[in-house]
């Protein structure tokens, strides 16, 4: 994808959430993969967590982070399956913001060129909830490789052409 050089950087503040019942921080690789890519990226970790698998929790979490003026973007890892405990998409859902499913459509394509048709149990998916962006990633350290270097590195850059998320964060509250 074009990446203008004539265009200003402009990093954006990203938050990291790992859900999951059973990681910790000594053993969240894709959160710690999500960290690598978004700072070698030149953006800022805004915040980090792990939680449990329970939507409340999930949507506790996420609403503080959409009203934290320092957040502008959030990057979840984990429940978004189809398992009983995966409940990621149930809980952006519940945050009345808008769908973005052209992310899911994009990143399941993406998927689809690695584990072929295994890429169906994924839900990720994507949402503007009050002005942040959510993007909600399985748990694996390639699915979230493969959404970072497919689609997160360009649209979460300011040079990017002829689009990009980043120019619209200040006419998303509009």
């Amino acid at each position: 994808m074009p990446i203008d050089p004539a265009r200003p950087f402009k990093p954006v503040r990203i938050a990291i959430l790992t859900i999951s019942d059973s990681r910790s921080t000594d053993d969240d690789t894709s959160g710690d993969t999500l960290v690598e890519l978004l700072t070698g990226a030149g953006h800022e970790l805004a915040a980090r967590a792990i939680i449990r698998d329970e939507t409340d929790l999930i949507v506790s979490r996420l609403h503080n982070w959409i009203d934290d003026p320092a957040v502008d973007v959030v990057i979840t890892t984990g429940g978004t399956g189809l398992t009983g405990r995966d409940v990621t998409p149930e809980a952006l859902h519940r945050l009345d913001g808008k769908d973005i499913p052209g992310f899911g459509e994009l990143f399941r394509w993406i998927s689809f060129q690695k584990i072929g048709t295994s890429t169906i149990q994924s839900r990720a998916c994507a949402v503007v909830a009050r002005g942040t962006y959510i993007f909600a990633l399985p748990g694996s350290t390639g699915a979230v490789t493969d959404a970072w270097e497919g689609i997160l590195e360009s649209q979460l850059d300011s040079r990017h052409r002829p689009c990009n998320f980043v120019d619209l964060i200040p006419r998303l509250m509009e």
